[in-house]
């Protein structure tokens, strides 16, 4: 794994990252995609309790991701947001 890459779950708040892939079944990825939540995508962590959901900020669209959904995630820490 590159080194920039990492799951979602470590992205701290207010950070920028770009997301990679989705490691998980069809049924998730394709959850995932409807939301908007697509390899590309640029997302903003607005917070990360840790254990529990993932509040987050895709296009102007706020959502939570569970932490096991968000576990699957791989993200690079973007350079120019």
């Amino acid at each position: 794994m590159e080194e920039r890459l990492m799951p979602f779950t470590m992205a701290g708040p207010e950070e920028k990252v770009t997301l990679v892939a989705v490691d998980a079944g069809r049924g998730l990825q394709a959850r995932l995609y409807s939301m908007g939540l697509v390899p590309g995508v640029r997302v903003k962590v607005l917070n990360n309790g840790g254990r529990g959901p993932l509040m987050v900020l895709v296009k102007e669209a706020r959502m939570a991701l569970g932490y096991g959904m968000a576990r699957k995630i791989l993200v690079e820490r973007s350079k120019i947001f």
